[in-house]
């Protein structure tokens, strides 16, 4: 199973809001490197994390992936470099740490593997903290256990709070 943190909270180059942005994201990942999409979350909304004075929310999801019959698992840096690059199409730009942005898609998981360096670390150094992800994350993979840290989904929420995030309707 492949797991893929969506969010954005500006409007795209192209004109469209955050959720079309995402939404138009997730189908572009159905098919990079041989993956299939095979779940997608409901979207939620949330506030920056670190909070950001005058930023607007975010909107965010999480994208389960897999593997073609057959298929080898991909490359992780070759993973990061693909999403990467959805993300410039959308318009991405990296001004400063944690600035807003049209589109950012975050590898939190590839089969369980566990990577220490280089990028990308796997799982994602900081999806067990964020409400943003684990929510979105128990929607598509509500049986998904932390590879490093062995908590399940549901726990790790619960320790991380809702943090102010709600499902958009």
């Amino acid at each position: 199973m492949i797991l893929i943190a969506l969010g954005a909270n500006l409007p795209g180059p192209d004109g469209r809001d955050a959720l079309e942005t995402c939404r138009a994201a997730a189908a572009a990942l159905d098919g990079l490197l041989g993956l299939r999409l095979r779940a997608l979350s409901r979207w939620y909304a949330t506030a920056p994390v670190p909070p950001s004075p005058g930023a607007p929310d975010y909107v965010n999801g999480v994208a389960r992936l897999a593997l073609r019959p057959g298929a080898p698992p991909p490359d992780p840096a070759a993973l990061l470099a693909a999403l990467q690059g959805i993300e410039t199409r959308f318009g991405r730009v990296r001004p400063y740490p944690n600035a807003p942005r049209t589109l950012d898609l975050d590898l939190i998981d590839l089969g369980g593997l566990l990577r220490d360096s280089p990028d990308p670390i796997l799982p994602h150094p900081r999806a067990h903290l964020r409400a943003f992800v684990l929510a979105p994350l128990a929607d598509v993979a509500p049986g998904w256990v932390h590879p490093r840290l062995g908590a399940p989904v549901a726990e790790l929420l619960a320790q991380a709070g809702r943090q102010g995030i709600r499902v958009l309707a």
